[in-house]
């Protein structure tokens, strides 16, 4: 007996260590607890797909729903800042602000919280934590946005309610309630958060009817388009956890309210088939090969298909809107926004999205810091906090606050 159990012992530990184990780049930070957190990810991933093969509920809120269990047991930070829940223009937010003194003006940040436009609870765990660590390092009054996601909205309602909570956060007697100084607002925001804080930059930067308008941005890690699935960074981390290449499509088809049966299609690029126009859109605004640096292009190439399937981008205008794909904004809206920060990561598939946009912005005059981290993965962020505590995230979110702290 004590043989059978010591063989099935072991054959469950090698199954577990099969099913934990991943290849990964040996400049990653610490990659045997990426490990362990990939792997707990992507079993709640299954967990999901199961529950919607079954039709017991939707994938997406069964993985939230996990997501959300989980983020409500970390414990609450910097319990000194103040919170309020309210509506600004019908749209969910937040409010942090730090102890002061009535009648000291203070700066202030507008945050969106990513998760693939589907995902996660700006309230709740890292993100709190990460809201009240900005209001209380800055002494600035931040405000989260939680706006609604998918599957239950689709584009363009994410982007509208960030806008709409903004242009209301913005109005100079909601400013004054807060004692906020109008010069000195920012909007930040985190991988689907960075698209949206993105777009809303561009969005009030271009707004002549908002006479306020943000004097930075902050992009961390960034997804800003969905017409090039195998840039160099897209080939050489398409299989780098958290964020595979393969999930990063499927969140932008259920941001769009597409079909997931063209997931194989997108990764493919068979959605930017060679077309004149297609190709004049793609070669001012997304050319890899001329907007990175070397080092980020090493020995890969382009993908374009000669033939595939053109009827995606009529069937799915939104790929070709600036609304939803920052990175198409014409120069003329580029010149609009405020001094940006932009951070990426090595192993991260949208690192190229980042630092696409950095450039553009850079030759349409606008002020960038590029923060690059070598170690760094998609999500590091939000690893800073309990019980994860990662290094690269830790180094990050103290980086990004004291640019705000320098520049805001």
């Amino acid at each position: 007996m004590m043989k059978l159990l010591g063989g099935i012992t072991l054959i469950l530990a090698i199954a577990v260590a099969f099913y934990i184990y991943i290849p990964l780049p040996r400049t990653i930070s610490e990659p045997w607890k990426l490990m362990l957190l990939d792997a707990t990810f992507r079993g709640v991933v299954m967990m999901g797909d199961v529950a919607h093969a079954l039709g017991l509920s939707h994938r997406v809120h069964v993985i939230n729903s996990a997501i959300v269990n989980f983020e409500s047991l970390m414990p609450i930070t910097n319990p000194e800042i103040q919170i309020e829940d309210l509506l600004f223009d019908d749209v969910h937010v937040r409010v942090y602000q730090p102890p002061g003194k009535d009648g000291e003006l203070r700066r202030a940040v507008m945050f969106i919280h990513g998760g693939g436009w589907a995902l996660c609870a700006p309230k709740l765990g890292s993100y709190d934590s990460l809201c009240r660590q900005m209001a209380a390092d800055l002494g600035a009054v931040v405000v989260t946005v939680d706006y609604r996601m998918a599957p239950d909205v689709h584009f363009p309602v994410q982007y509208d309610e960030c806008v709409r909570a903004a242009k209301h956060f913005l109005r100079p007697e909601v400013l004054e309630k807060y004692w906020v100084d109008p010069e000195r607002v920012a909007v930040c925001g985190d991988s689907a958060g960075g698209n949206l804080a993105a777009a809303v930059a561009q969005h009030i930067g271009t707004d002549e009817s908002s006479t306020v308008k943000f004097k930075l941005q902050v992009l961390v890690y960034p997804v800003l388009q969905a017409l090039d699935f195998n840039t160099a960074s897209y080939q050489q981390n398409h299989n780098v956890p958290i964020l595979y290449r393969r999930l990063m499509v499927r969140f932008w088809l259920e941001y769009l309210g597409a079909d997931l049966d063209l997931v194989p299609s997108l990764m493919i690029n068979n959605h930017t088939v060679q077309e004149q126009n297609l190709m004049s859109l793609i070669h001012s605004k997304l050319d890899w090969p001329t907007l990175l640096p070397k080092r980020a292009i090493k020995n890969y190439k382009p993908v374009f298909p000669v033939t595939g399937s053109p009827g995606i981008l009529k069937d799915i205008p939104a790929l070709l809107d600036a609304r939803a794909a920052p990175l198409l904004a014409e120069d003329k809206v580029l010149r609009m926004v405020p001094r940006a920060y932009i951070m990426t990561g090595e192993h991260d598939v949208l690192r190229d999205d980042g630092m696409m946009y950095a450039r553009r912005l850079e030759l349409a005059g606008v002020s960038v810091t590029n923060e690059h981290y070598e170690d760094g993965f998609h999500g590091c962020v939000s690893v800073a906090f309990w019980p994860c505590y990662f290094s690269v995230g830790i180094r990050a979110v103290q980086n990004y606050i004291a640019w705000l702290d320098k520049h805001l």
